[in-house]
């Protein structure tokens, strides 16, 4: 299997088609959100997901491992915080918007490795990530550059922030653990994670029962369930920074998604998510230039 999808573009198409479904859930789950409440929602999705998986590799959960214990656990417990700061959020700011704020997990992801395991991001990266944090100013519509945050906005970003520990657990552990095992764990624990912290988010009464709300998060449960699976089986074959360049296309496809159902971004706005989805591509960009120095100074040395 490993010799195969080395030579095929198989893995980078799944990705591909993960980020057009994903970029469709965000505005699926603004639409929930009229039905049920936030952390209910995240907690019933990822119970859904896990349920779908179990039902089609639960025997593998009998070669269990610590380490896959571990790794499920670490990942399920940031998609927790993310998948529910993220849903927080939507209750006041547009699917479109949230899709491009959460797109700043990528310019994020070489700066807290940098805090973190001391590796200095490169000067493209740094590039990046300028563009995006102008990006992100506009986006929240401070047309000024003054930094003014609603709470939506603060939720999403907090989100942002967990999903880049979410990458950087799953390249942490992608090689070293079974990904359906991980997979199945991991949504196991973002699940009771999001129960859990119903009432610490003021979520002290359960929805009224609705067949809408049933089937959305059957949906949203399957499609959750795909993305995952798909996220850590793939990265064991693609390149990180190209498995980036592909996320990136999660916002676009979440942005193009809104616009037909008819959300409006200002102009302001619109610019800003150019300048996030330029940073994201940026701080993944590798130029000749930097190529041919770095070669250059490899001879020499040599």
């Amino acid at each position: 299997m490993r010799r195969i999808t080395q030579h095929s573009h198989f893995p980078e198409l799944t990705l591909i088609f993960i980020t057009f479904i994903w970029g469709g859930t965000f505005l699926t789950v603004q639409y929930a959100l009229t039905l049920s409440s936030p952390m209910f929602f995240v907690g019933c999705r990822f119970a859904a997901a896990s349920i779908a998986i179990c039902l089609i590799s639960w025997k593998t959960l009998k070669e269990v491992t610590w380490l896959d214990f571990l790794a499920g656990a670490c990942i399920g417990l940031m998609m927790a915080v993310g998948y529910g700061a993220q849903t927080l959020g939507l209750q006041t700011i547009l699917s479109t918007e949230s899709a491009f704020l959460t797109a700043l997990y990528v310019p994020m992801v070489p700066l807290f490795q940098w805090i973190i395991f001391k590796k200095a991001p490169r000067f493209m990266t740094w590039i990046g990530i300028i563009c995006a944090f102008i990006g992100l100013i506009l986006l929240t519509g401070n047309h000024s550059l003054n930094i003014s945050f609603n709470t939506g906005q603060l939720f999403t970003l907090l989100s942002a922030v967990a999903i880049v520990f979410e990458i950087i657990f799953i390249g942490l552990f992608a090689n070293r653990v079974n990904p359906q095992r991980v997979t199945i764990i991991q949504l196991i624990f973002a699940s009771l994670a999001a129960f859990i912290s119903m009432p610490l988010v003021g979520e002290h009464h359960l929805p009224a029962f609705s067949w809408t709300l049933v089937f959305i998060i059957i949906g949203i449960g399957l499609a959750s369930a795909i993305i995952q699976f798909t996220m850590n089986w793939a990265q064991q074959f693609v390149d990180p920074a190209r498995a980036t360049v592909i996320y990136a296309g999660e916002p676009v496809w979440a942005g193009i998604i809104g616009r037909v159902a008819g959300e409006r971004l200002s102009e302001y706005a619109i610019f800003g998510s150019i300048l996030v989805i330029l940073g994201v591509l940026l701080s993944e960009l590798k130029p000749s230039f930097f190529k041919r120095k770095k070669g250059n100074d490899s001879e020499r040395e040599s």
